[in-house]
């Protein structure tokens, strides 16, 4: 049985309404569960989406952390809520990741990633990025001093993923998924304007080309793509709050590996789609809701 868990975040909602949630949606018998509505009265109600729902999603354990903009959040395979953390250099957070003891959290408003112990459950290391127009360059800095990054969202850093080969990263505007070894930070693809998502898979690079609606996979000789779903107009909701800088639909977003070759992807109306990288084919489709403010963020596969 293949089961997912997904947030979401819900663009333009007004105090007293849900901010979007966690699913856990069940391929196999197309069955839908909810086991958190985000509905909190301390959110930041200025700009787009920003601190509205819930975002990246990892697992330690038997321990689930999930994040919002400026916090994180640890709960048991229950969703009872054991733990959250805080940083003044966590800001409007996006995705996460675990890798080698250590979390690792993209700080979108700092242009920044945040190291936080699995053992101490602790921030225990930061790196700022920028490119200051000779070239990209890192900063590590320490997340629990006073000195650091200034908030900038230059480059809107909304990606981490890590193999041996280094932590790659990536962001709406910064044109490359990046490699970071350690020692120095360069560019190891280009990619579009408007990525989510993006990470080295198998012979190239797997990706949410957010702007161009679909999910593509590049090899330095081929590509391939999957077209993210749309629906008629007449079956959407909350259209009448609808504004292209606060939600619309097509908006891919969400991103994983279910088993060899066979992808599921997220996007707007919050949808889940299963791509089939052997036969090219879009196996199904799991609409969650038709309101067109839900965005699918966070996804990936329930390991319980």
């Amino acid at each position: 049985m293949t089961i997912l868990i997904a947030t979401s975040v819900v663009r333009g909602s007004h105090q007293g309404e849900s901010h979007g949630g966690v699913y856990l949606i069940d391929l196999e018998n197309q069955k839908v569960a909810q086991p958190i509505d985000w509905n909190t009265s301390d959110i930041d109600w200025q700009g787009r989406g920003w601190d509205r729902g819930l975002r990246g999603i990892a697992f330690d354990g038997e321990r689930i952390f999930i994040a919002a903009s400026d916090e994180l959040f640890v709960y048991n395979p229950e969703f009872e809520c054991i733990a959250s953390y805080r940083n003044p250099f966590l800001k409007h957070c996006h995705e996460i990741v675990v890798f080698n003891r250590r979390l690792y959290i993209t700080s979108t408003g700092f242009d920044s990633i945040l190291g936080f112990d699995l053992d101490t459950n602790s921030f225990c290391w930061g790196l700022a990025l920028m490119n200051d127009g000779l070239g990209y360059r890192a900063e590590p800095f320490d997340p629990n001093g006073l000195k650091g990054p200034l908030p900038r969202n230059e480059l809107h850093i909304n990606n981490i993923f890590c193999t041996e080969q280094g932590m790659f990263i990536s962001g709406l505007r910064a044109g490359h998924l990046l490699r970071f070894t350690g020692k120095e930070l360069k560019p190891y693809v280009s990619l579009p304007a408007g990525t989510h998502n993006a990470r080295p898979y198998k012979d190239g690079v797997l990706f949410n080309d957010t702007q161009a609606n679909v999910v593509r996979y590049v090899t330095r000789d081929d590509q391939q793509y999957f077209k993210v779903p749309s629906y008629d107009t007449e079956e959407l909701t909350h259209l009448d709050l609808d504004d292209s800088r606060v939600a619309r639909q097509g908006f891919g977003r969400g991103l994983c590996e279910v088993s060899d070759g066979l992808l599921a992807a997220g996007s707007s109306p919050s949808t889940i789609s299963l791509h089939d990288l052997n036969s090219l084919k879009t196996r199904e489709t799991v609409t969650l809701t038709l309101d067109i403010r839900n965005a699918i963020h966070g996804l990936e596969r329930w390991p319980y």
